[in-house]
């Protein structure tokens, strides 16, 4: 059934079909729930509560985010480590977010070209996601794909972010594990520890490790472990290791940390950081609507349009503008209230 259908049947139809692993349905349920339309955010909220009605949220699913700066081998990564998963038995969700444009909110979505053998790979599920303009969208979005994936049997998601802004923090809380992707001659080594992302990382790997270059790729390893150990500690600080997507050498290895950090959680360790994810989506739900919301106000825009060429001018400040919008749509809500109440 095509999205624009809002009917009772379709969700009898999306629900089923997300549990019985329907990609078609599964598909469909993700592109409901990245509509900014609010009849669509409604109908994915009573999915979602339909799909946790049936048990399929827990623990048992690895969520694995894996970021690193353009140019890394992300994608090719990905591609790598998916198969190697899939021919291990394991079923692979990924989701790959794409940065959309501020201007025409288009987004390329080029991620899943570069990953051939999943593309075709029958226990593989890829996904590219438009960020849709905010910070909130790529966490809503993002989330919401994530519980759905998880529902269609999906036992292992991999999250894959551009590497170029706050998103990473975003998608980070998230994921049970966060690893991150550099490579040696980027300056990464010690330009790298300055970026919060590397804070994050739970699992740090040197790509690009391929004939020829190892001995490079080791000796940034080393340097990055290095000062990984002052910058967060000799016990905090995560192993650093050394893999090539091209040729797979290291990639298990490379899981066997996210296995490894997994453990090191324990199972109280994991439902705290899975409780950790759900208040951080619960968050990035307030701050997506509340955007939405303001986007949607006829009074905030009349405002915004009024207050646009005195900005201009100068003759407002930028606090004073943002204060008057805000205000504008706060007004708005109460009106919106009072009257209801009369009626």
């Amino acid at each position: 059934m095509p999205v624009d259908d809002d009917s009772p049947a379709r969700l009898d139809s999306l629900t089923s079909g997300v549990l019985a692993g329907d990609r078609s349905a599964l598909s469909q349920a993700i592109t409901l729930a990245e509509s900014s339309r609010p009849e669509h955010r409604a109908e994915t909220r009573r999915l979602l509560a339909r799909l946790e009605s049936e048990g399929v949220r827990g623990v048992s699913t690895i969520r694995v985010g894996i970021s690193g700066a353009p140019g890394v081998g992300k994608s090719t990564f990905i591609d790598a480590l998916g198969s190697m998963l899939t021919a291990a038995g394991h079923r692979v969700g990924v989701l790959a977010v794409d940065p959309s444009s501020t201007r025409t909110g288009g987004s390329v979505l080029g991620d899943k070209t570069r990953m051939a053998r999943l593309a075709v790979d029958a226990a593989a599920y890829i996904r590219p996601s438009p960020t849709a303009g905010s910070l909130g969208g790529v966490t809503r979005a993002t989330a919401q794909a994530l519980l759905l994936v998880e529902a269609a049997g999906y036992d292992v998601v991999l999250i894959e972010t551009v590497g170029v802004g706050q998103s990473e923090v975003r998608v980070a809380g998230l994921v049970d594990t966060f690893c991150y992707l550099t490579v040696a001659g980027t300056g990464d080594q010690l330009q790298g520890i300055k970026k919060g992302i590397v804070e994050l990382a739970d699992v740090i790997a040197v790509n690009k490790a391929d004939s020829g270059r190892e001995q490079d790729a080791a000796a940034a390893a080393r340097e990055l472990a290095g000062a990984l150990r002052l910058v967060r500690g000799a016990d905090r600080a995560p192993e650093v290791v050394t893999c090539s997507a091209l040729s797979g050498a290291g990639v298990e290895t490379v899981w066997r940390e996210v296995l490894a950090h997994r453990e090191s959680l324990g199972v109280s360790g994991l439902a705290s950081r899975r409780a950790d994810q759900r208040l951080e989506f619960t968050e990035a739900l307030v701050r997506d609507e509340l955007d939405q919301r303001l986007a949607r106000s006829a009074a905030a825009s009349k405002v915004r349009d009024n207050v646009r060429e005195q900005l201009r001018s100068g003759n407002v400040s930028e606090f004073e503008a943002a204060e008057q919008i805000i205000e504008a749509f706060i007004r708005s809500i109460r009106d919106d209230r009072t009257d209801s109440a009369r009626k």
